[in-house]
């Protein structure tokens, strides 16, 4: 199975970018998918997760900001991410529950800058 993310690059303060993960190399569909997110010289850190029903949960640090969505017949999952702050700077790492095993994404990394 491989997770690949897509979407990262370079955003000013208040922007808005999506983010999106695919799930590919598996007969079965992705029970969860979540984002995570690591800052230079920080501890990886949760940001949201999607069941395959569809409900979903954020952190606090990104609640009200950050919308995730999904489709299932993909295997992909999306992160819309809006009012982007300098904080949110960060290599975005997809995770997958497939099968009961988890399996992460090479990561995908957005700058917030002026």
């Amino acid at each position: 199975v491989q997770l690949v993310e897509s979407g990262g690059g370079l955003v000013q303060p208040g922007g808005s970018l999506r983010l999106s993960c695919t799930a590919s190399g598996s007969i079965f569909s992705a029970d969860l998918m979540e984002w995570y997110r690591q800052a230079s010289g920080k501890q990886r850190e949760w940001v949201a997760r999607r069941f395959r029903d569809g409900t979903v949960a954020y952190g606090d640090n990104v609640k009200g900001r950050f919308m995730i969505s999904g489709d299932n017949a993909k295997s992909t999952v999306y992160l819309q991410m809006n009012s982007l702050q300098a904080e949110d700077t960060a290599v975005y790492y997809c995770e997958a529950n497939i099968a009961g095993r988890i399996y992460w994404g090479q990561g995908t990394e957005f700058t917030v800058s002026s």
